[in-house]
């Protein structure tokens, strides 16, 4: 007594069995679900703190003295005032920018300062400043 016909045993199957793929799939899931917090727990390691921020150099600064009788004094040494604009302007062209700080004699014509000022401004100077003694 045979329960199928020949017909039937004789036709390919033409479907993928999906059983032994989702078996496969729902192992490796119970697999990371176990693994994952295993793995955060880690060795506690004290890592060095750095910083990543640029070094700011400063720039560097020139005195210039203006002295009771006029003369000119850069950084202490005496100076013509045809050699005060070439030097301004040799110091404008650095990066960065040297801070000129200029002291006027209080005995000093104003005139003497200003011709100095003007020659930082025509030699490209940005950062002028003032240096002043303090009242008793």
């Amino acid at each position: 007594m045979s329960f199928g016909t020949q017909d039937d045993s004789d036709e390919v199957m033409n479907e993928i069995n999906m059983t032994p793929l989702v078996d496969v799939m729902l192992v490796l899931l119970i697999i990371f679900i176990i693994t994952v917090p295993v793995m955060k727990h880690s060795v506690n390691v004290d890592l060095p703190r750095a910083t990543n921020q640029p070094e700011k150099i400063q720039p560097e600064t020139l005195r210039l003295s203006v002295a009771a009788d006029g003369q000119y004094f850069w950084n202490g040494t005496p100076i013509g005032d045809e050699e005060l604009l070439p030097r301004l302007q040799a110091e404008a062209g650095k990066d960065p920018q040297p801070d000129l700080h200029i002291r006027g004699d209080k005995a000093v014509r104003y005139e003497r300062v200003a011709q100095a000022m003007a020659a930082a401004q025509r030699a490209g100077v940005r950062k002028i400043g003032f240096v002043t003694e303090p009242q008793p």
